[in-house]
């Protein structure tokens, strides 16, 4: 099969979907993987094709309106109305690469909510997949999105339906004066991201990127709804550390992690000093990752390194334990190489992963970064060494590491995709 990947976002947004291509690749699929510059490296190593966008999320989050937003409601509200002709532009793209590429099946993130409308256009096939459980309503837990551990039964499944309202309120409007333009894309009916298409019939399965053991399946999901297991990475082949960190690492005991992703800090100074201080007071040694600016890189010294990055498999499993904003896939890597883990989020689905941590004992409850302080992290550091949740974060892993993740769902799109007498 010609198969279209279109996702966006930073490394945690893409990385994941780089490991469906490759295990799709590994099945004699052709795979083009759609998102924004600066990761072609990562996809064309892996084997596929990359449809770089014009937009670089890097630069993005690193401007100081993006910062803004990713800090206050002010900001948000700003950022999405100066995002309007951006998200047009990459309409156009995405749209561009369909037809170019002709694909029999495209598989999508919800953050390249115009891929049904691509998929129904071309008449093909559209496959939602997702990394979070935040699109699909259950009684069982609260929409990730929202800072509620719990609202009962009801409140739980209500939340997704206030979530997408709120979603739809910030991209139907754009989308929908795009597709006018285009007579060929708009067509009849109601539409709707979060439910794929299928020329066929009702709508495809969906694919959820996440591990049971952390987010047990909900009884109430429907048969539609496939949990995989996350969908990892190797470390590259030929990936050597650099000599400092070979050095470090060997010069003493395993040292505790700390790096927060994609996530600018709005002061990478401060935020560094108290990482630093933290570590002094409980007499650890640390490895300070910058990232894409949530750290600088001051503070080195024989107790502290400071690295930019490194390939999360190859550098966990080295470490004691991992302190980081608590994106999907951190987390899920963390946990992948049983290290207890620390979760200091800054929004969107970060607090639920640190909750669910710390629900499942593998590591202290979440501190979220603007109130984050020196003490409370050294005390987190200390409740992290417990032999209790250490042994508990080591038999997650095993159970991570004992999951299908991308072959599985390799496994149902085949299956969907398969003609009607193999099914």
């Amino acid at each position: 099969m010609r198969i279209l990947i279109l996702t966006f976002g930073s490394r945690g947004d893409v990385q994941p979907y780089v490991a469906l291509g490759a295990a799709l690749r590994a099945r004699g699929h052709e795979v083009t993987l759609g998102t924004g510059r600066g990761f072609e490296a990562m996809i064309e190593a892996a084997g596929l094709t990359a449809a770089p966008l014009s937009v670089d999320i890097r630069d993005l989050l690193e401007s100081p309106e993006i910062k803004q937003a990713l800090h206050s409601l002010g900001g948000k509200i700003r950022a999405w109305r100066a995002s309007k002709a951006m998200m047009r532009r990459l309409f156009d793209e995405m749209w561009q690469v369909a037809r170019d590429r002709d694909p029999d099946l495209v598989v999508y993130h919800p953050k390249a909510y115009v891929a049904p409308l691509l998929a129904r256009a071309l008449g093909r096939v559209a496959v939602p997949s997702f990394l979070q459980p935040a699109y699909v309503p259950t009684r069982a837990f609260p929409n990730c999105i929202l800072p509620f551990a719990g609202l009962g039964p009801l409140g739980n499944r209500a939340s997704y339906g206030l979530v997408s309202l709120l979603m739809r309120l910030g991209t139907a409007a754009v989308l929908r004066d795009w597709a006018r333009e285009r007579p060929e894309i708009a067509g009849p009916g109601a539409w709707d991201p979060v439910e794929g298409y299928d020329p066929r019939g009702p709508g495809p399965l969906r694919l959820h990127a996440h591990s049971r053991h952390l987010v047990p399946r909900p009884d109430d999901w429907s048969a539609r709804e496939r949990v995989t297991g996350y969908w990892f990475t190797e470390a590259e082949a030929d990936w050597r550390p650099p000599e400092a960190l070979s050095r470090f690492l060997a010069a003493g005991p395993p040292p505790v992690y700390l790096g927060f992703g994609s996530m600018p800090a709005e002061d990478a100074g401060r935020m560094t000093r108290l990482v630093r201080d933290a570590l002094a007071a409980s007499g650890r040694r640390g490895l300070l990752a910058t990232g894409w600016g949530g750290l600088d890189s001051t503070g080195a010294s024989d107790r502290v390194l400071v690295i930019e990055a490194a390939p999360h498999s190859w550098l966990f499993p080295r470490c004691a334990a991992v302190v980081h904003h608590g994106g999907a896939g951190t987390t899920h890597e963390a946990l992948r190489w049983g290290r207890p883990t620390i979760v200091c989020p800054v929004f969107g689905d970060q607090p639920f992963w640190g909750r669910r941590v710390r629900a499942l004992g593998a590591g202290p409850a979440p501190l979220p970064q603007k109130r984050l302080s020196a003490a409370a992290l050294a005390e987190a550091f200390a409740a992290a060494g417990q032999p209790a949740v250490v042994a508990r974060a080591e038999s997650l892993g095993a159970a991570l590491r004992a999951e299908p993740g991308a072959a599985a769902a390799v496994e149902a799109l085949e299956a969907l995709m398969a003609p009607p007498a193999q099914r």
